[in-house]
Parts: structure tokens; sequence; C-alpha cells
């Protein structure tokens, strides 16, 4: 009688066992709770951060990395004396948002905070000054606070860390049943399993699309409001998490049969097809779908997923049920078979890994120089050491010595459990980190680089504004002004960039009019040196005027 008790109590001590290595991870995932991170950065701004320019501009331009939607209210221009300088809705195209402010406005310094959603569906915040004139004290935003609360940036950690738990429980429960579990064992175990991770799975994601309201917009985490949550469904982050939901549904139905016997093979490929389908949704509503290569990251994630959800729910149902219960000739069957799919998943997650991180960390140098590339590579530390236990587990099943040294098997298989469980951590931190390759070009408070001067001809004064002044890509701003500074409308923008010294000949630059007065261009500088930028101003059908500047680029 014992002896049975102690039996019946080991599925329970292995179940408290994956449970404390969970909130373990979790508590990880708090522990370094920082500033709330954002997966687009302003890239560029004019007026510049920082700048002292001669004249109040009649618009403030907000450039980010990545095409951005707008939290209403959220953005907002305050003057030196704490008035609100903003005029009307501000305007979004792609990455640009274009803010119209007083072009009448006092002389001193202005606060421009903004707070917007980026493709990723992660917020972007943050806050520069620029002065008219001269610099005077900054002014204060009395406006609604938009800073994220840490809370419910742990919140949301925690709520896409469930999901990826409820994903492998649900996939390893399924995979093992349609595919290696005995016919002579009952499934209860594996069944409770499977609908307990598409339990968590469909809570995780319900309480995604909640607290994406707050993490979006700012606020605690029950500042959920039916607007709030209405942009939210609308959005592609929404349409993701309800795809996510149908799918979970329709699942559930052929899941029912799986549980309590062999199912058709039609049904299983069926299901294949929802589980790869879902398996989708994840990277389209994260910064896969805003990456550089946005179909292979989403594909590229959908494959890394589905290699983890194999590899480690098959080895839960592996460490909890079939060693503990298969005898001697059902491991000799079994085990083969699973060292095949875990070789295959763990081929997939490398490559999948490799090009993901080629494509989010874009230079070695990120890898040291940004958090996200020192969390990349602390899972691949990480990940070898569980490839070596794998490996060990692997030779252990080819040695056909698993079943007489189940000990030594379960050991290796609990090692692996432990060590990807981390891994599982570090990914959940991972998808709410800026990727490494925008990580470094936020402008928002970072030392000023750009170039800016104001030039005088007899019709019109230009204002020019170049960041950031660098060899490569330059943003370049041009804003005419008359004698007595008020917005000149100019009929057409001409400009060029020559390098005299090294043998360059002007090069055009296109231009794009903003406004009357506001046009810009992007500018690429292949050398460094004092560049000559002659700019050529027509305001009327017959008076035009060219300004020369030379530009110092490092």
């Amino acid at each position: 009688m014992a002896g049975m008790n102690v039996a019946n109590r080991r599925p329970i001590a292995r179940l408290l066992a994956i449970a404390g290595l969970l909130v373990t991870v979790v508590a990880l995932l708090i522990a370094p709770a920082g500033p709330a991170s954002a997966h687009a950065v302003l890239v560029s701004s004019s007026p510049i951060a920082s700048a002292v320019v001669s004249n109040a501009p009649a618009e403030v331009v907000l450039t980010f990395s990545e095409s951005v939607r707008k939290v209403p209210g959220k953005i907002r221009v305050i003057a030196p004396d704490g008035s609100r300088a903003d005029r009307g809705e501000p305007t979004f195209e792609g990455t640009v948002v274009t803010v119209p402010v007083d072009p009448a406005g006092a002389r001193g310094t202005y606060l421009v905070s903004y707070r917007v959603i980026s493709a990723d569906s992660h917020p972007v915040s943050g806050a520069f000054t620029y002065s008219v004139g001269a610099p005077s004290t900054p002014p204060v935003d009395s406006g609604d606070d938009s800073r994220a609360d840490p809370v419910v940036g742990n919140a949301v950690k925690v709520a896409k860390y469930a999901g990826y738990v409820g994903l492998l429980l649900l996939v390893g429960s399924a995979l093992v049943l349609a595919a290696l579990w005995p016919r002579r064992l009952p499934r209860r175990g594996p069944a409770r399993l499977a609908w307990a991770g598409l339990g968590l799975l469909a809570v995780s994601t319900v309480a995604n699309l909640l607290l994406q309201v707050p993490y979006t917009a700012g606020g605690g985490v029950l500042d959920v409001t039916g607007q709030g949550l209405s942009d939210v469904l609308g959005s592609a982050f929404g349409a993701a998490h309800l795809v996510r939901l149908g799918l979970l549904a329709a699942a559930a139905f052929l899941l029912r049969p799986l549980m309590a016997g062999p199912v058709e093979r039609s049904d299983l490929v069926i299901l294949g097809v929802l589980g790869a389908a879902a398996l989708v949704t994840w990277p389209l509503a994260g910064h896969p779908a805003a990456s550089p290569a946005p179909a292979v990251s989403v594909v590229v994630d959908a494959v890394h997923l589905g290699g983890m959800a194999v590899w480690l729910g098959g080895l839960v149902l592996l460490a909890v049920f079939l060693l503990p219960r298969a005898d001697e000739r059902e491991l000799g069957a079994i085990l083969p078979i699973w060292s095949r799919w875990a070789a295959l998943a763990v081929s997939a997650l490398l490559l999948a890994g490799t090009v993901q991180a080629l494509i989010e960390v874009a230079t070695p140098r990120a890898l040291v120089d940004t958090f996200y590339g020192r969390l990349v590579l602390g899972k691949i530390a990480l990940f070898v050491l569980v490839i070596a236990v794998a490996a060990y587990s692997r030779q252990l099943v080819r040695r056909r010595t698993a079943a007489g040294r189940p000990t030594s098997m379960r050991r290796a298989v609990w090692a692996e459990l432990a060590i990807t469980a981390v891994v599982l951590g570090l990914s959940a931190v991972l998808v709410q980190t800026t990727p490494a390759r925008t990580a470094g070009a936020d402008v928002a408070g970072s030392t000023p680089r750009y170039f800016s001067t104001t030039l005088s001809s007899p019709n019109y004064s230009l204002q020019i504004e170049l960041d950031p002044a660098e060899r490569g890509n330059n943003t370049v701003h041009f804003y005419a002004y008359t004698k007595d500074n008020r917005p000149q409308p100019v009929v057409e923008w001409r400009a060029t960039v020559a390098l005299p010294t090294a043998g360059i000949e002007p090069i055009q630059v296109p231009l794009l009019p903003l406004t009357d007065n506001h046009a810009t261009g992007e500018i690429n500088f292949p050398a460094a040196g004092e560049w000559q930028l002659r700019v050529t101003v027509r305001t009327s059908d017959i008076d035009q005027a060219t300004v020369t500047a030379t530009v110092p680029i490092r």
C-alpha cells in the first residue's frame, strides 16, 4: 500500500516541480522590470531635438523607424509659457507624423511629447525640446501622463509566457496522443494536460487583448475603455488574436475525439492545418510583421515557435507520462521516433533562430551594445547547453540503453526541460524588447548630432536642418520665411550637394514639399568633408534666388 501511495504521488510531484520551475521563470521575467520597451524609435525630427531655430516653425515633423498609429490625445507641443502650441490633429503618413503648431509662437524652449503605436503593436513614447530664438527654462507637460505602468508591462510579459506554456502543452499532448501513445495506457492524464494547455492559451489570448489597451494608451491594468478596446480589436494585433481564438475553438472540436482514442488521418491533417494557421498569428501580432523582410520574418518566426512547441511539449509528455508508465518494449518503439522528432525540431529552431538573429540584430556590434543583443547571446548560450543535454539523451536512445537505464534518461529529459523553460522565459522578454536593429536610433534625449543654419537672400530667409550630418543617409529640412519672419510660400524647390575637394560633382537632392514653406529630402553623403549645399527657391513665376552653405560631414 505504501508503495502504491509513493507511486501515486510521483506524477503529482513532477507536476509540482514543473509548476515551481515556471513560477521561477516568471519571477525572472518580472525581476528586471525597467522602462517600457518600444519596437519603433524616433529616428529624426524637425525641428531637430535640442536645436535653436531662428523662427517658429509651422509644424513639427516626427519620423520613426517604422509605420506608427495614433493614440488619441497623446501628441502635444507645449509652449514656453506652458500653453498648448499644437493646433488641430496630427496627420499620420506611414513613418511620418506631422503636428501643426502656432507659427506665431513666442521665443523660448518648446517641449514635444508623444506616444504612438508602432507597426508591431508596441507603444512608442518620448519627449524632446527645441528652442525658438534662444533657449529658456523648459516647460512642463501638465496633461495626462502617457508613461507605461510597470505593472501593465510585467502583466503583458506574464500573459505572453503563459501563452507559450499553453501552446507547448497543447501541441505536445496532441502529438504524443496522435502518434506515440501506447494503446494499453489510459489517456486521461495527457488529455487533461491538453485541455489545460488549450484553456491557458485562450485565457492568455484574451488577457493580451485586454492588456493591450492600457499598454498602448498608458494607464493601469483596469484602465480598459470601450473606445480603447475597439481600437485594439480594429488593429492588426487585435485581428491576429481574434483569429487565434477562432482557430482554438475550431481545434477544440477535433481534439475531443483525439483525447478519447485514435482518430482518422483526415482529422489529424485538419488539426495540423489549424495548428499551423494558429502559429502564424504570433508573428503577425509582433515585430516580425514590421521587420525589413516581413514575409520571411513571419514564416521564420512561425517555424521557430512550432519547433519549440514540438520539442518542449514532447519533452513534458515524455517526462511526466511516458517514461514512468511505458514498459521496456514500448519505450524501445517510442524513443527512436521521438529522437527523430526532436532532431527535426532542433534543426528548425537552429535555422529559424539564425535567420531571426540576422534580421533583428543586423550588426555584430549590436549583439553586445544592446539589451536585445545580450538577451540573444544568453539564449544562444542556454541553447548550446540544452543541445548538449539533448545529444546525450539521443545517445542513450541510439545505444538502446534508455529502457535499461531509465534514471539516466529521466535525468537528461528533466535537465532539457529545466533549461528550455528558461530559454522560453528569455523568448518572452525578447518579444517585449526593442530589436537591436532600431535600439540605437532613438534621437530623443540623445546627444545632438546635426547641422543647422539660416541663410538670407533678397527674397527670403532659409532655415536648413540636416540630421545627423554624418556619412551615409541624412534627412534635410528646408523652411522659407519672409523678411518679417512669416512663412514664405514656395512654388519650386531645388537643391544639390557637391564635394569639390574629392572631385564629386553636384548631386541632385530629391525634395518633397510638406507645406507651402517647408520641404524635406534624403541625402546620402558617401564621404566625409566640407560639402557645398546649394538651394534654389522660386517664390513666384519670376522670383527666385539661390543660397549656398558649407556643411561639415563627419
